[in-house]
């Protein structure tokens, strides 16, 4: 529990000053922090070397894509998409061992590359939208995880899915919802907009959901390769997508609300 503190502190003790001083600094980071998280998925499977290279090349390319615009309806685009799909089409007839890499660890990779990159990109788009809006999908992510797991371990009879996560319960799941949407609803209307309460309410409630499935999303791929954590490079925490992976889909869900509403 200690180890656990004191990473976490240092966490934000990292984390605060990118997020504040915004702007290339930000980038950097969220740069460094896809990348590192698709070394996290990519090393679940025996990819060949000059694969793996290429795939952090276009991870990067894909966080940057039009990363400076907040007109982000276009952010993947059909040439980017289809390119993609022949480079790792063509990588199976490179590639002279078919049994340990064929088209399912082609369209694998292809598949991680492209979310990890959609991710990340989302991840710097956010902070150019508002430095509030980062902390509100922080907020929901942060204070849903963390009653989700008090109010499990206190009130916590039914399993969520445990099959995936047996550790989760329904009643942990509502509690977290709960204190997340009442946390982060209150801040968005206080900090950010006050036009629509109910909106905002219904909004950070939705988003509280998104949350947890991209922790039950990323706990089934640890829980498919037998793993506790992707990695250790966080002492007391494990890997960086063991941290963000709540964090990203909240992102992905909000973006998706601005381009709606």
């Amino acid at each position: 529990m200690k180890k656990r503190i004191i990473s976490a502190i240092c966490m934000i003790m990292v984390f605060v000053p990118f997020l504040i001083l915004g702007g290339n600094y930000y980038i950097a980071l969220g740069c460094v922090l896809g990348m590192v998280s698709l070394w996290e998925i990519i090393k679940l499977k025996k990819v060949p070397s000059f694969m793996k290279f290429i795939s952090f090349v276009i991870c990067l390319l894909l966080i940057l894509y039009k990363h400076d615009q907040l007109n982000y309806r276009d952010m993947i685009n059909y040439p980017l998409l289809v390119s993609m799909f022949f480079i790792y089409s063509f990588s199976i007839i490179i590639n002279k061992n078919i049994k340990k890499y064929n088209y399912e660890e082609s369209m694998w990779l292809f598949g991680v590359t492209l979310i990890i990159g959609i991710m990340f990109n989302s991840f710097i788009k956010l902070r150019m939208i508002g430095l509030n809006q980062v902390i509100y999908c922080l907020l929901i992510a942060t204070v849903t995880d963390t009653f989700a797991l008090l109010g499990g371990k206190i009130f916590g009879k039914h399993k969520l899915s445990p099959e995936i996560s047996p550790h989760k319960t329904i009643e942990g799941s509502v509690i977290g919802s709960l204190f997340g949407t009442i946390t982060a609803a209150l801040f968005y209307y206080y900090a950010i907009s006050n036009e629509n309460a109910l909106l905002i309410v219904i909004l950070t409630f939705g988003l509280t959901i998104f949350g947890q499935v991209g922790d039950l999303y990323f706990s089934s791929i640890k829980r498919d390769h037998d793993l506790k954590d992707f990695s250790e490079i966080i002492p007391g925490h494990g890997g960086l997508l063991d941290r963000l992976d709540s964090m990203l889909f909240v992102i992905l869900g909000f973006l998706l609300y601005t381009l709606i509403i």
